[in-house]
């Protein structure tokens, strides 16, 4: 009987714990698209898609402007490298923007802050650069490519920030 015990009493500590290291999340596996339709005060939403984007981990704060249309966020990056340079800040702006129109029905623009660089987005003429809506994708994979393939030309995303 003693045997039984420590075997059933090994057997359920052993099963504890791996139950507890598999049952980590992997933030970078979440499927990004079950926000989709979400709104731009839906602040859970809004901030666990942007940990899921390009620089997540020097995310540091978001504003939501809710109060008046056209809604947007202004999202703030701490810690960047310093050899990052200004096409690779809108690259990334680019990159989360797209994210973020294509999952928040209610975003109308997203400004990014960079260690004293700020550059925002519309909605609108996003959508004119790509020549496709947003709202369109339905998953990761399709965005991701999408976006990529639009993001190799560096004269196109110059371009997008032209005045």
């Amino acid at each position: 009987m003693k045997n039984f015990t420590k075997y059933f009493l090994s057997s359920f500590i052993l099963l504890l714990f791996l139950t507890g290291c598999s049952s980590t999340t992997n933030q970078s596996s979440e499927d990004l698209f079950q926000y989709k339709g979400s709104f731009i005060g839906d602040n859970s939403a809004v901030i666990h898609i942007i940990e899921q984007l390009r620089d997540a981990e020097k995310f540091e704060k978001v504003s939501l402007e809710t109060k008046t249309a056209p809604y947007g966020m202004t999202i703030k990056y701490e810690n960047m490298d310093a050899t990052i340079g200004e096409s690779e800040y809108k690259k990334t702006a680019i990159y989360n923007a797209s994210y973020l129109f294509a999952l928040i029905n209610n975003a109308e623009w997203a400004s990014f802050e960079f260690e004293g660089d700020t550059y925002t987005i519309h909605k609108t003429k996003l959508q004119d650069w790509y020549g496709k809506e947003l709202n369109d994708f339905t998953n990761e994979e399709e965005l991701d490519g999408f976006i990529q393939e639009k993001l190799q030309d560096d004269s196109e995303v110059q371009q997008l920030f032209m005045e």
